[in-house]
């Protein structure tokens, strides 16, 4: 019985740091202004308890960005259109790009936080890892693309949240504004239908 109560006290503890973690990013102006040490506080648990659920700032981030994610995640991977898998690719791609910079302007503190969290290139991280192959085996579909590895990863580039947070933040351009610019980038990048 103590190792099944030890479960639920090691779930409920680690709904509580998420819940605490996803309030505190919200409300805060600088991802850098949240530390492990608030986190614990707000959840009313211990540090150890903390690095023992998810190691480190980094880990912690990383499953709070899954858990806000997650619900995307599903609609990509089985929703129905526009992100889902039925959709066209020439439709998929620019409302996939418009998920991801929606989703990061939504949360901008908690992105700008995982991307910056200085554990090498962005690049290895497995959000990005995820939704780099997701856009390239949509574009792998699309004739006339040559090179969808790498348009994958530029088209992604427009996404990145240190652009986002400065063009929505130091350039305060409105949403609508971003969301257009990245759908025209992104329709710009893809070969002509007729190609």
């Amino acid at each position: 019985m103590p190792e099944r109560r030890s479960r639920k006290d090691a779930v409920r503890n680690r709904e509580a740091v998420l819940a605490a973690a996803d309030a505190l990013f919200s409300r805060r102006e600088s991802p850098e202004d949240v530390t492990m040490a608030d986190v614990a506080a707000a959840a009313g648990v211990g540090k150890g308890t903390l690095f023992r659920a998810f190691g480190d700032r980094a880990g912690l981030l990383r499953a709070l960005y899954a858990a806000r994610l997650a619900s995307m995640r599903e609609a990509v991977e089985s929703g129905p259109p526009p992100l889902g898998p039925a959709t066209p690719p020439r439709e998929r791609v620019p409302a996939l790009l418009d998920a991801v910079l929606c989703f990061k302007l939504d949360n901008r503190p908690l992105a700008l936080a995982l991307e910056g969290s200085g554990n090498g290139s962005p690049y290895r991280a497995e959000h990005y890892a995820w939704w780099h192959g997701l856009l390239r085996g949509v574009l792998e579909q699309i004739p006339g693309l040559a090179e969808p590895g790498f348009t994958a990863h530029a088209l992604l580039a427009a996404t990145r949240a240190d652009l986002v947070e400065y063009l929505a933040g130091e350039e305060g351009l409105p949403r609508e504004h971003l969301r257009a610019q990245v759908r025209g980038f992104v329709v710009r990048a893809l070969p002509s239908a007729s190609h």
